[in-house]
């Protein structure tokens, strides 16, 4: 009888300011990351495109420089707060398993279908923001988008509701 070699999963979370993502998270890490596996687990923050305004804006303001500035700041902030909690979320867990961070600027949507290629993802977690179908007529929805678009297994976690 041969022995069965585990083998190595890279596992890609999307990552947001929602507690969706992060009990999606938490999910995978209880319901598909195994103790002792080979398993790297991607967290991934998608920082949203900053919209540049280079003329005035119709209201007659231009923005600085200083406001600009302040505004990439603030933006860098809610990545590192972010992943920073993301990553106690697995420390918490006490799982052995290899994680990796990353930060990438663009549209959710397709940052994480690049990056699902670029890092040859074995698995995309994501969690599901729950939006009334108007909403997501609009806004579009970053995990039905994600589900179409990449070549791996996505699994989409909905956070239950609370009962209060």
């Amino acid at each position: 009888m041969t022995d069965m070699i585990a083998k190595e999963r890279r596992i890609l979370v999307a990552v947001d300011e929602g507690e969706e993502s992060l009990y999606a998270l938490t999910w995978c890490l209880n319901n598909v990351i195994t103790q002792n596996s080979k398993d790297t687990l991607i967290l991934l923050y998608a920082k949203p495109p900053r919209y540049v305004y280079t003329a005035l804006d119709g209201t007659g303001y231009l923005f600085s420089s200083d406001i600009m500035t302040t505004m990439e700041k603030y933006n860098n902030d809610v990545a590192d707060r972010v992943i920073e909690k993301a990553h106690n979320i697995c420390k918490e867990q006490n799982t052995d398993v290899k994680v990796e961070t990353r930060v990438e600027n663009g549209d959710p949507r397709n940052v994480i279908c690049q990056m699902v290629e670029k890092l040859r993802i074995d698995v995309l977690v994501m969690g599901n923001h729950g939006h009334r179908w108007i909403k997501r007529a609009f806004f579009g929805s970053v995990s039905h988008h994600c589900a179409q678009n990449v070549k791996c297994p996505v699994l989409i976690v909905k956070k239950p509701k609370s009962t209060k």
